[in-house]
C-alpha cells in the first residue's frame, strides 16, 4: 500500500492507483472531461491538473500514479487560473450552438464552464474543423464540438472490441473518424461523449434531456438483461440510456439496447382484440375463448387443447400461463421454443452437474485466466458476455480459445481458433479431454473430491482415439494441443456454449460432452464458470416457471410433484402431457383442436413450413402477440399483448439475477399486459373469483419452490433485484456422462444462427437495426460462390429436404468452404423452413436464381 496526503487528508491505496482514484476515495472532487472509470486514462483534456509538493508544474491526476509520502493539492488560485485557461483553449472555435445541441443540459463541457466561471473566450485560432459527418448510419459526428477526449475511441477499442473509431489527421486538424465496416452501432460512443459531438440520429431534435422522465428497467432482448433507463415523454419512448455506476453492464449497451427500442412505438402494433379477423371488445374475445375451450373439452377432452408460451414474457406471466393450462383448462400440453435449444442443453447440464443455468455471474468471466467459447457467438447471442471476454483476455492476461464452425467477431483476438468441421463437436470435446489427461493437466485432487464416477471418467478418456478426432474435426494435433494447454494450465476457466450446440439435432449429447470438458478443466471450481447462452431475454425465467410438460415451477418433476401443486391450487392436475413435437403431431392427426400461442411465432421454429401447414388445420388458433404476422392471419382469436416497456414484472438473466421491469408507458390502444389476460381467462374458466397481483404470484411461487431467497420479496408490490440460489455442487455430485454418439454429415451444410444486429424477430420492427441490417443475407465462402456462379448481392436458391428459399448472397471468408450461414431473424428469408425438425443445420443444394 502507498500512503499520501490529498488536501490535508491522508489515504493509503494500492500501487498503480492514480491520484484521481485516490482522491475519489476521500470524496475529493477533481474536475475531469476525458477521464472515464471503465477505460484506461488518456490525460488529454488536462482539466484534472493538480499540484504536487516539490514538483514545479501541475500534473494530471487521471494518469499520474501515487507515490509514497507525496502531498497533493487539488484546489488553489493557481490551479483555478490554469484550469480556466485550459478550458478557454478547449473552447477555441467551439460552436455556440448549445440551444440546439442534443447534449444541452447534460454536457460535461457546459457544466465545467459553469463550475470554473468561464464566461469569455480569450484565444482565437483559424477554424480548421472538418464539416459535420452525416453519412454514418444512426450516428452523426460534429467535429467542431469535439474536445478530443478519446472516450469514444477507448470504449470502442477496449470494451466493445470493434476498433471502429480512430483519430484522423494531426494537431489542430485532428478529428474522430470511423472505419464504418468495423462499427457494430452499439451507441456507446454517443453515451460517453461529454459534449454533443456524437449524436444519435433517431433522438436528434426530438426532446430535451431535462424534459424526459427516466424509468429504470431491464433490456429483455438477450439473456444478459442489461440495466437501462427508458427515457419517456408523454406516452412515447424517446431513447434508452444506462448509467455507468450501479449497473451490472457498467452503462454499456449494444445496438438492441441503445437503438432497438423503436419497435415499441411502431404504428403497426396490434392494439385491439380480434375474432375471425374482425375487431371486437375484450369481453367478446374472452367470451369466445372460454366458449371454445369449454366446447372442445366437452367434445374431445382437455387433452385437445395445447399452448406455447415465450421467453419474451415475464416470470409472473409464464407462471400464470402454465397454471392457466394445468389448473383451469386441465391440460399439460404446454411447451415453448426452449424445446429446440435451451432445454436440450439444460437437460444435459442438470444430469451431469446439477446445473440449470450459468454456474457463476457473468462478471466472473472478466476474471478468467482462460475463456473457451464453444459453438457460441457471444457478440450476437449475449453482447455483455463478449464485453467480459474482452475484459479477461485483452485488458487482463487471460487467453481466449474459440471453437466454432466459422470465424467470429472475436476471432481476431483469439489465442487459439479451432475451426472444426460441422458435426464434430463431440469429437472435439473428447479430444481436448484426452489431451488434458495425456499432458498431465488434470487436477486429480479436485476430481477425486468432486466427481462421483471418476473411474468411468478415466476409462472413457482412455478410449478416445486422437487420430479419429483429428480426422473428424479437420484440425491439426498442434492446434488441439495448444488449446488444451491454454485451458489446462489456467487456474480459472470460463466455458461459454451457445446455439450451435443447443439448437443442433444432438444438442443434449453435445452439451453433455462440453459438461464433461467443464469437469476436466475445473471450470466449476474457483472463479471459473460454465455459461449456456440462449438468445432470448427471459429464457431462464421461462424454464424456471415450468413451461414444459415434464416440469413444474422450480424444475420439479411433473409426475412426482403434481399432487403437491394440486393441493396448493385446489384442483387435480392432469396426467401426461405433450411437448412441442407431440403437439405438432397431434395437430396433424386432428387431436389438438385448440392451440394458444402466447408471444410465440412458429415461423421461427425448425421446419417452419410443417408448422405453418399444421396451423392451417387448427380448429381454434389463439394468438397473443404485439405485431401482425402470417400467424395472426390464421388465428380465430387475436389478443394484443404489450412490450417490455408497457408492463411490470420480473425477469431472470442467464446468471441467475432476478430483476424488475417497471412500466414506462401505458399500453398501446386497448392492448393489455399479458399477465392480466392470463388472469382474466383463469378466473372465467375456473368459474370462481380470483385475485392475482405480481406480489401474490411471486409469494405463491416462493411457497411452492426453492428458486428464490427471501431477499427477492422485500418491499410491498415492487421486486428488488436479487440473485437466485447460487450454484454450489456438493462433493461427489458431478457425474461424467458417457457419450458415444457420432453425427454423420454429408454434402454442403447450411447453418442457421443469430444476426449480429437483430434479436429474434422483434427487432425487425425497429427502424434503427433495419438500417444496419435490412435483410438476411446468405453468407458463403468464395470457393462455393464461384462454383455456383454467384457474387455479392446475387440471388441464390437454397433447397433442402424440407423446403427452399431465395436470398441475396454475401461472399465472405468467415465461413469455410462447405458451410453456408444465414440468420433466422428474418421471416422473409425463411431460412427455418429448410431446417429439419429440431435442428439448426442441414444439407442443401445451391442454384443461382
Amino acid at each position: 500500500m502507498v500512503s499520501l496526503t490529498i488536501d490535508g487528508k491522508s489515504v493509503s491505496v494500492p500501487e498503480e492507483t492514480t491520484i484521481l482514484e485516490a482522491a475519489r476515495q476521500l470524496d475529493i472532487h477533481i474536475p475531469t472531461l476525458c477521464w472515464l472509470q471503465k477505460v484506461t486514462p488518456t490525460g488529454a483534456c488536462r482539466i484534472c491538473a493538480v499540484e504536487i509538493e516539490g514538483v514545479d508544474r501541475p500534473m494530471t491526476a487521471c494518469d499520474t500514479p501515487v507515490k509514497e509520502g507525496i502531498k497533493v493539492t487539488t484546489q488553489s488560485e493557481k490551479l483555478i487560473r490554469t484550469r480556466k485557461q485550459i478550458m478557454e483553449l478547449i473552447l477555441v472555435n467551439h460552436p455556440l450552438d448549445c440551444p440546439v445541441c442534443d447534449a444541452g443540459g447534460e454536457c460535461s463541457l457546459q457544466n465545467i464552464c459553469y463550475d470554473l466561471d468561464v464566461t469569455q473566450q480569450s484565444f482565437k485560432s483559424e477554424n480548421v474543423n472538418p464539416d459535420t459527418i452525416d453519412e454514418w448510419p444512426l450516428i452523426q459526428q460534429v467535429p467542431s464540438r469535439c474536445i478530443l477526449c478519446e472516450k469514444c475511441v477507448k470504449v470502442c477499442h477496449e470494451i466493445i472490441g470493434a476498433d471502429a473509431l480512430f483519430i484522423n489527421d494531426k494537431g489542430d486538424r485532428a478529428f474522430i473518424d470511423k472505419k464504418v465496416e468495423n462499427c457494430v452501432y452499439c451507441g456507446n460512443c454517443v453515451s460517453v461523449c461529454p459534449t454533443g459531438t456524437m449524436i444519435s440520429k433517431p433522438f436528434k431534435f426530438k426532446a430535451r434531456p431535462w424534459a424526459l422522465r427516466k424509468v429504470p428497467s431491464v433490456c429483455t432482448y438477450c439473456p444478459s438483461q442489461c440495466q437501462i433507463d427508458i427515457n419517456v415523454q408523454g406516452n412515447e419512448i424517446f431513447r434508452v440510456t444506462s448509467d455507468d455506476e450501479g449497473t451490472t453492464n457498467n452503462g454499456n449497451l449494444c445496438i438492441g439496447g441503445f437503438f432497438g427500442y423503436s419497435y415499441v412505438n411502431n404504428k403497426a402494433r396490434l392494439s385491439e382484440p380480434q375474432v375471425n379477423q374482425e375487431l371486437v371488445s375484450w369481453e367478446q374475445a374472452f367470451e369466445t375463448f372460454v366458449a371454445d375451450v369449454e366446447r372442445i373439452k366437452s367434445e374431445s377432452g382437455a387433452e385437445a387443447v395445447a399452448g406455447f408460451s415465450s421467453p419474451r414474457l415475464t416470470n409472473e406471466e409464464n407462471y400464470l400461463f402454465q397454471k392457466l393450462f394445468r389448473a383451469a383448462i386441465g391440460s399439460n400440453n404446454i411447451d415453448s421454443e426452449a424445446r429446440f435449444g435451451a432445454l436440450q442443453t439444460l437437460r444435459a447440464l442438470d444430469k451431469g452437474l446439477g446445473l440449470r443455468s450459468a454456474s457463476n455471474l457473468i462478471s466472473a468471466i472478466g476474471n478468467a485466466d482462460a475463456v473457451l467459447v464453444f459453438g457460441a457467438d457471444p457478440s450476437a447471442e449475449a453482447p455483455a458476455v463478449e464485453w467480459q471476454i474482452h475484459e479477461a483476455t485483452r485488458r487482463k492476461d487471460g487467453k481466449l480459445v474459440i471453437a466454432n464452425m466459422r470465424q467470429l467477431k472475436l476471432t481476431k483476438f483469439a489465442d487459439s481458433q479451432l475451426t472444426y468441421k460441422p458435426g464434430s463437436e463431440i469429437a472435439l470435446a473428447d479430444g481436448l479431454g484426452r489431451l488434458l489427461l495425456d499432458r498431465g493437466l488434470l487436477d486429480e485432487k479436485y476430481l477425486s473430491k468432486a466427481v462421483a464416477n471418476l473411474s468411468e471418467l478415466k476409462k472413457q478418456l482412455a478410449t478416445v482415439n486422437l487420430k479419429k478426432v483429428l480426422a473428424a474435426t479437420g484440425l491439426s494435433l498442434e492446434a488441439l494441443e495448444h488449446a488444451a494447454d491454454i485451458i489446462g494450465q489456467a487456474e480459472n476457466v470460463a466455458i461459454i456454449l451457445g446455439a450451435d450446440i443447443s439448437k443442433s439435432s444432438l444438442g443434449t449429447v453435445k452439451s453433455a460432452a462440453i459438461a464433461n470438458l467443464a469437469i476436466l478443466c475445473g471450470a466449476l471450481r474457483n472463479q471459473g464458470g460454465l455459461y449456456p447462452l440462449d438468445e432470448k431475454g427471459n429464457m431462464q425465467g421461462l424454464l424456471d416457471m415450468g413451461v414444459c410438460p415434464e416440469s413444474l415451477p422450480g424444475f420439479q418433476a411433473y409426475e412426482e410433484n403434481k399432487e403437491k401443486f394440486s393441493r396448493a391450487w385446489g384442483c387435480q392436475l392432469p396426467a401426461g402431457g405433450l411437448d412441442a413435437e407431440g403437439i405438432l403431431q397431434g395437430i396433424e392427426d386432428g387431436k389438438i383442436r385448440l392451440l394458444y400461442l402466447a408471444a410465440t411465432n412458429p415461423q421461427t421454429f425448425p421446419n417452419s413450413n410443417r408448422w405453418m401447414k399444421a396451423l392451417e388445420k387448427v380448429e381454434v388458433l389463439v394468438v397473443q402477440d404485439i405485431f401482425p404476422t402470417a400467424v395472426t392471419k390464421l388465428a380465430k382469436i387475436v389478443l394484443p399483448g404489450v412490450s417490455f416497456a408497457e408492463k411490470s414484472g420480473s425477469v431472470t438473466s442467464i446468471d441467475q439475477r432476478v430483476r424488475a421491469l417497471e412500466q414506462a408507458i401505458r399500453p398501446v390502444g386497448q392492448s393489455r399486459e399479458d399477465w392480466e389476460i392470463f388472469a382474466e381467462l383463469y378466473g372465467r374458466l375456473a368459474k370462481k373469483s380470483v385475485t392475482f397481483s405480481r406480489s401474490s404470484i411471486l409469494s405463491e411461487l416462493s411457497d411452492l419452490t426453492s428458486l428464490y431467497g427471501d431477499i427477492c420479496f422485500t418491499g410491498e408490490d415492487r421486486l428488488r433485484p436479487c440473485l437466485k440460489q447460487p450454484y454450489h455442487p456438493a462433493d461427489k455430485s458431478l457425474q461424467y456422462q458417457l457419450v458415444s454418439v457420432n453425427e454423420e454429415v454429408e454434402g454442403l451444410q447450411l447453418l442457421s444462427g443469430k444476426s449480429l444486429s437483430h434479436f429474434g424477430t422483434t427487432s425487425t420492427w425497429s427502424p434503427a437495426p433495419l438500417e444496419i441490417e435490412p435483410e438476411g443475407l446468405i453468407q458463403i465462402n468464395a470457393a462455393d460462390a464461384e462454383a455456383v456462379g454467384v457474387k455479392d448481392d446475387d440471388a441464390l436458391k437454397l433447397t433442402s429436404e424440407t423446403g427452399s428459399t431465395i436470398g441475396k448472397v454475401k461472399v465472405t471468408d468467415t465461413v469455410p468452404q462447405g458451410l453456408i450461414f444465414a440468420p433466422y431473424n428474418f421471416v422473409e428469408l425463411g431460412i427455418q423452413q429448410l431446417m429439419p425438425d429440431g435442428s439448426n443445420r442441414t444439407s442443401v443444394q445451391l442454384t443461382k436464381a
